[in-house]
């Protein structure tokens, strides 16, 4: 598809690598020329250094030929605009990035309104992916296939975790469990395991299970597997916001500390069953006299990605060991350190924004010829996990999943039919209209059947 990408931040860097990366026709619109240029060189993609609301800018950038203009620069009118001028000079699709809060109870008319394909608020889109963490206090990160009947969750093997030692075909036997292993993330390597696969303590892994068999799992494995009763959060910006009201209506206890008055009141008028604290939340004294000892939660959602991290060491050292922590980061170049620092959770805004507009983009080539429902990147983009629907002329209906020739690192996780969910083994046979959930290191498929096929006779 042709995409023209207005805005090259965080954001608009992502998505123009993760796009182009899946082969569509990419131009570029900032008004900095430096970065306009570094990214056209980084990526081979067409740039323009100029005004993305100007006709003029989107003539020259193609906008007539275009399938879908995304706008996500620093100002939500500009973005809005940019999608105006492109429904009526080009009729393209067009998503725009609106991430103020006053905004919020007014998207689905702005999105009718303008005729826009998508509204993405970055701020509540992080809010919700770490609402989803904290149920899941043991999960790392929490994905959802088939309308919210399948999750996909990430969690690390500790030393004495009972999977350590333990091969993958042995762990439904062991422990009596209906969840698949997808994929293991181990010394930067990342391995789709078959049976024989062997976990390690250290090991990061993906399973696949439904919601009620991912609580079993982890009771049985030893790992916290009901929601957080409280989180403290530290920063009051509007992912906090956001996360503090989401909590609150799920029943969990929230205090948040926030170290400006103004924003305090804000937050005390706009959140009223959530303790609101007025203070420094980088101060030790503060947070043990707020009891960060005995939180079951802790969550850094403060602008400065240094003191986040600090603070999220600071959490690990104090209460008990299973305290779940989430760190908010906005730049990616603290990978390692974040690694060799054994932080917990770690949410990327800039990724979860760009992740989620990626998976509209795969919808609409999905109405170009493409199989794909849902796509999640795993593993900073080492590997992905897709929804497909079974389509009646495919080739391998009805052949047990076990003679079929399924590609080198890539793995059927998942089988929704009607409302049945199935966690496949060997004996399983894929129908016609199913959900397959695919987990693969093959990057940028299109249709189920480039990586399973009927085994040659």
């Amino acid at each position: 598809m042709k995409i023209i990408i207005v805005g090259c931040g965080k954001v608009g860097a992502t998505l123009a690598e993760g796009l182009y990366n899946e082969g569509n026709d990419i131009t570029i619109i900032d008004k900095k020329y430096g970065i306009v240029e570094e990214l056209s060189n980084k990526y081979d993609v067409m740039g323009i250094a100029g005004n993305g609301a100007c006709i003029a800018t989107q003539t020259d950038a193609g906008i007539d030929k275009a399938d879908l203009l995304i706008a996500v620069t620093g100002s939500d009118e500009l973005n809005l605009l940019c999608c105006i001028v492109a429904k009526r000079v080009g009729n393209c699709k067009t998503i725009a990035r609106v991430r103020n809060p006053e905004y919020i109870s007014e998207a689905d008319f702005v999105k009718e309104s303008l005729g826009l394909a998508m509204t993405i608020n970055p701020e509540l889109a992080t809010a919700a992916e770490i609402s989803k963490v904290l149920r899941y206090p043991s999960a790392m990160k929490v994905d959802t296939f088939a309308k919210g009947r399948v999750e996909m969750l990430k969690l690390k093997i500790t030393e004495n975790c009972p999977l350590a030692g333990m091969r993958v075909s042995d762990m439904e036997h062991s422990l009596k469990v209906d969840i698949l292993v997808c994929a293991v993330h181990r010394d930067g390597e990342i391995f789709i395991p078959r049976g024989d696969f062997e976990l390690q303590a250290d090991d990061i892994i993906s399973f696949m299970a439904t919601k009620g068999k991912a609580s079993e799992f982890f009771k049985k494995i030893g790992f916290e597997s009901h929601k957080v009763k409280d989180t403290m959060i530290v920063g009051g910006g509007d992912v906090a916001y956001y996360l503090a009201k989401d909590l609150i209506n799920s029943g969990i206890n929230v205090k948040l500390i926030e170290k400006d008055e103004k924003r305090c009141d804000f937050l005390s008028e706009s959140i009223s069953k959530a303790q609101i604290i007025n203070a420094d939340g980088s101060d030790q004294v503060v947070l043990i006299e707020e009891g960060i000892e005995k939180a079951e939660s802790f969550v850094t959602l403060t602008n400065l990605d240094e003191e986040n991290i600090v603070l999220s060491m600071y959490a690990r050292s104090t209460g008990a060991n299973n305290k779940k922590i989430v760190t908010k980061i906005n730049r990616d170049n603290y990978d390692g350190l974040i690694k060799e620092l054994n932080i917990d959770t770690v949410i990327y805004p800039k990724q979860v924004t760009a992740d989620k507009i990626m998976r509209f983009v795969r919808a609409m080539r999905n109405s170009k010829g493409t199989n794909v429902e849902t796509m999640y990147s795993l593993f900073n983009g080492k590997a992905e996990a897709l929804e497909f629907v079974v389509k009646e002329k495919s080739s391998f209906t009805n052949i047990p999943l076990m003679n079929m020739s399924i590609d080198e690192n890539t793995l059927v996780a998942c089988i929704v039919r009607k409302r049945e969910v199935i966690i496949p083994r060997g004996f399983h046979m894929l129908q016609p209209g199913d959900s397959v959930v695919v987990v693969t290191k093959k990057l940028g498929i299109s249709d189920i059947e480039e990586v399973i096929h009927e085994k040659a006779k």
